[in-house]
């Protein structure tokens, strides 16, 4: 079982923006995508999400095409942050993570949906602001409210099958600490059995987090693997422009990636 992109082609107006690539998230993993911008990330969350339908290819949710699910089904087994939630309405913060139950609206009663919400609110610091409107949140703390919401939605398993959390940059508006936060609830929701894909930019989070990275460029899924057999100085030279020094960390999960100074440019 998994979450899996079979020789997808995903475009944007008349421009191919991601693939052909295949690529598989499987149950009990944190996967890492990172490649530079414009390398297609964002378009493999959407193709994975559903958000976008694939030119080519097809995404394949635990063997069955992803759109064949009935959309309560698939919301109770995929979620996805995006790097930007928009909410016009002056919802509070817990109102926001609420949300989330949606698909279990008939499973539990309303009070066991509000309890979950509020122990998601906990999961991501955030349960002092549950009777704050959302719109006066600072960036991060609403993409903290926002993944609560992802994770309420996910909280409860389905009854067969697994979970995927999809997290598109969910560490761009975080302070230092926050990040490890989410990526810690991360690894905490792959160790109960779900899956986990994350687009990071950050290397070294990558390295210390996730059980496997997927390597992005011009579309293109270029190498994937583990932090210690992808993360060599070659790979993030031809990919990302950069000098780096990769270092062993024995004590550490994945090697500490250094900056050196841009790569020279080909002649």
């Amino acid at each position: 079982m998994s979450l899996e992109a079979r020789e997808v082609e995903v475009w944007r107006g008349r421009g191919r923006v991601a693939g052909p690539l295949s690529l598989e998230l499987r149950p009990g993993e944190v996967l890492a995508v990172v490649g530079p911008n414009g390398a297609g990330k964002s378009s493999l969350v959407a193709a994975l999400s559903g958000e976008l339908r694939c030119r080519t290819g097809d995404v394949f949710l635990e063997g069955r095409a992803l759109h064949a699910w009935p959309s309560v089904e698939r919301a109770q087994r995929l979620g996805v942050l995006l790097q930007e939630s928009s909410l016009g309405f002056g919802f509070t913060a817990l109102e926001v993570a609420l949300l989330g139950r949606s698909p279990h609206a008939r499973r539990g009663g309303a009070e066991s949906d509000l309890e979950v919400a509020r122990a998601a609110l906990d999961a991501t610091d955030t349960q002092h602001l549950a009777s704050r409107a959302y719109p006066t949140l600072s960036g991060g703390e609403r993409q903290r409210v926002q993944l609560a919401r992802v994770l309420a939605q996910l909280w409860t398993p389905p009854a067969s099958g697994h979970r995927y959390l999809l997290l598109d940059e969910p560490t761009a508006s975080l302070d230092l600490s926050h990040q490890h936060l989410v990526l810690e609830r991360a690894r905490a929701f792959a160790r109960e059995g779900g899956a986990v894909l994350t687009v990071l930019h950050d290397l070294n989070l990558a390295a210390r987090y996730a059980d496997r990275i997927a390597v992005l460029d011009r579309g293109r899924c270029v190498e994937t693997g583990t932090p210690v057999d992808v993360l060599t100085p070659d790979l993030i030279a031809n990919t990302f422009g950069l000098r780096v020094e990769v270092l062993s960390r024995p004590d550490q999960p994945g090697p500490l990636v250094i900056p050196m100074g841009r790569a020279a440019s080909p002649p």
